[in-house]
């Protein structure tokens, strides 16, 4: 996602953006706009990245790739699972401590839905389509954050609230690691699953 995404048009960026599954969910999110011109190429965006970012993604992937065959071992490894399952949270706890120290509030915005392809945030400020933004996506569910570079596909103003003026802005990503890409992914889907078992459980009360 780098020169060809620079060539999209409007309408392709949009179409993109709504190809992947967007959930309904807050999140604090940084963002902060900038140049054009200071957006990196995709092979330098780790290097504009902080290291508290850097290393979530990978953390959350390796963790996600260890506990996975937990679920295959049989009963008498249940005690070596639960011990295993206890180390992750330590590490999860440990970095949601750091990364919270890199969302600053001047900063924060609150997301409405998030998925793979994009974010939508509520501002009480509009923002032009086609500005561009550094992105960071705090994901407390999932002990991790991801930092990015987006685009504003769309800015709505929102007329259903009596509060002051506010504008829903959805933003598509446009320098981003597949790692984190698939991380959001991963994230939209556990909550997606945990919103369905709350609501088969509440029919069934």
């Amino acid at each position: 996602m780098d020169i060809a995404f620079d060539a999209l048009s409007t309408e392709e960026k949009q179409q993109q953006f709504n190809e992947f599954f967007l959930i309904k969910h807050k999140l604090n999110v940084n963002v902060l706009a900038v140049e054009k011109e200071r957006v990196p190429n995709l092979g330098l965006l780790e290097e504009n990245m902080p290291y508290a970012f850097k290393i979530a993604g990978e953390l959350a992937s390796i963790e996600a790739q260890a506990l996975r065959p937990l679920r295959n071992l049989s009963s008498h490894a249940a005690e070596l699972a639960q011990f295993l399952n206890a180390q992750a949270r330590k590490i999860d706890l440990m970095m949601s401590y750091i990364l919270h120290q890199q969302d600053e509030e001047s900063l924060r915005f609150e997301s409405l839905r998030f998925g793979g392809g994009g974010i939508e945030v509520i501002s009480n400020q509009a923002m032009a389509v086609g500005q561009s933004v550094e992105l960071r996506i705090f994901l407390t569910e999932e002990a991790s954050a991801v930092f990015c570079y987006a685009e504003v596909i769309s800015c709505i103003e929102n007329e259903n609230t009596d509060e002051d003026l506010s504008y829903n802005v959805a933003f598509i990503y446009s320098r981003i690691r597949e790692t984190d890409q698939e991380l959001l992914v991963r994230a939209s889907l556990h909550l997606q699953a945990q919103q369905l078992r709350k609501r088969s459980e509440s029919n069934h009360k």
